[in-house]
């Protein structure tokens, strides 16, 4: 049919033009999903022997951490349970610098600094997101061989389809015989594959878009039925400078409180403010490798009372439908919405995905050099 004729055309050219992309996407997005287990196994720096003394406060964790990077500005620093090291965070957008101190959190002793610019997961990231190209250049055109590879997964579900239903086993299972060329065999690796792999390197794709285009997450979320702001910011402070009598500051206080009314939760990453009218921001993180059901929660920096966020990031009994499923988008993106398994099969999803490209050259290649032999021949 000439229908079909066109798509497969299409499908061609849009796979050459961006088959070298999805393959280094799929390759990297496959080892970055088992990121934190593989960390794991080297991360013993990060626990502590707790002792009978009050921990540091986030202005002592933030003065001892200043030490190593004087002239850095500090964004934060993440309290977890009692025989965890505190985490203090390093970060400025232009030029990029992402450091960590690890301090003992009961005597300030630095344990550790890590880099998350530099090593083996920062050099797949920079291939994930960018091809390791510069950041605008690079961003640009993952984001839209996404786009065309989603035009690409739709054609060839279309070029899938037999055309009659008796041929539709011979679409679903793999029936090769000692005599079956190789060919019919990267055929059938490339479309037996592809279907069983399809909607799933689908929902990766878009996941991925919501988070390269902001117009692709707005639109989804509005599609749902958001009513919400959808881009993240901190609330300026609700109140004025307020004297305070009492050699203990409010945001010393903060993190003590927030633990005491979640004692169940796994972190408080607690934001400093940035300047003389943002307030203090803190992530509390309720479940370990998660990031879907944090609480993004925003206090007064001089009384502490909440300030409630007009966005999806606020507290996350306060979201609704809409809400959930874009906050999720991360934990989809890398399987961990479905625990190990879920990453697992994030994993094996990537791998397949990245076998499309090269039987689909494969493909194109050996029906290339078929014309070109027959037209030899005449």
């Amino acid at each position: 049919m000439n229908y079909k004729k066109s798509i497969l055309t299409l499908h061609k050219i849009l796979g050459l033009a961006t088959g070298i992309v999805v393959f280094i996407v799929a390759v990297t997005g496959c080892c970055w999903v088992f990121k934190e287990e593989v960390e794991s196994l080297s991360d013993g720096y990060k626990k502590v022997v707790p002792i009978h003394r009050p921990m540091l406060t986030a202005t002592e964790a933030k003065t001892m951490a200043k030490t190593v990077f004087p002239d850095r500005a500090v964004h934060g620093t993440v309290f977890k349970k009692a025989d965890d090291a505190l985490e203090v965070i390093f970060y400025e957008r232009e030029p990029e610098f992402y450091r960590s101190v690890f301090l003992n959190p009961y005597t300030g002793e630095i344990i550790e600094v890590e880099d998350h610019l530099s090593g083996f997961f920062a050099f797949i990231l920079k291939g994930h997101m960018r091809l390791w190209l510069p950041k605008q250049l690079g961003e640009q055109v993952v984001g839209i061989s996404v786009v065309l590879f989603v035009l690409i997964l739709v054609s060839g579900f279309i070029l899938w389809m037999p055309k009659k239903r008796q041929h539709l086993k011979q679409r679903l299972r793999f029936d090769w015989k000692a005599t079956t060329r190789w060919k019919r065999k990267n055929f059938d690796l490339h479309s037996i594959i592809g279907f069983y792999v399809g909607s799933l390197s689908l929902i990766l794709a878009l996941t991925g878009l919501v988070m390269s285009y902001h117009w692709f997450q707005y639109g989804l979320y509005k599609t749902v039925g958001g009513q919400k702001e959808v881009t993240f910011s901190v609330p300026k402070n609700s109140s004025t400078n307020v004297v305070q009598n009492t050699d203990v500051l409010p945001i010393d206080k903060l993190v003590p409180l927030l633990k005491k009314s979640a004692p169940e939760a796994d972190s408080f990453e607690l934001h400093y403010p940035y300047d003389d009218t943002s307030s203090i921001y803190v992530e509390v993180s309720n479940s370990e490798g998660l990031y879907y059901n944090t609480d993004y929660r925003y206090f007064d920096r001089y009384t502490l009372q909440e300030i409630p966020s007009g966005t999806i990031y606020g507290k996350y009994t306060d979201t609704d439908a809409a809400d959930k499923l874009l906050r999720m988008n991360y934990d989809i993106h890398i399987g961990a919405i479905g625990g190990i398994a879920g990453k697992i099969i994030a994993f094996l999803v990537s791998l397949l995905t990245a076998s499309l490209p090269i039987t689909g050259s494969l493909l194109w290649y050996g029906r290339r050099h078929k014309k070109k032999k027959k037209q030899a021949t005449t």
